[in-house]
């Protein structure tokens, strides 16, 4: 598999497959339940994989082609 394809899956893994190993409310982390927490703390991780996976993708090296 290609560096992409795995920091493509990552938030998949993170987000859905780890939901059940977090499923907690007692710790609060910034005044969030930890379930709470793990999901926007994955959201924002989703969105800086997603930026890392577009600059690593030769396609996207080109530039502008008109």
């Amino acid at each position: 598999m290609k560096v992409i394809h795995v920091l493509a899956l990552l938030p998949f893994i993170g987000i859905l497959g780890c939901i059940t190993l977090v499923n907690k409310v007692t710790p609060y982390v910034l005044g969030m339940p930890f379930l709470l927490f793990w999901i926007v703390l994955w959201t924002v991780l989703t969105s800086l994989i997603m930026f890392i996976v577009y600059r690593l993708d030769p396609a996207n090296r080109g530039g502008d082609q008109e």
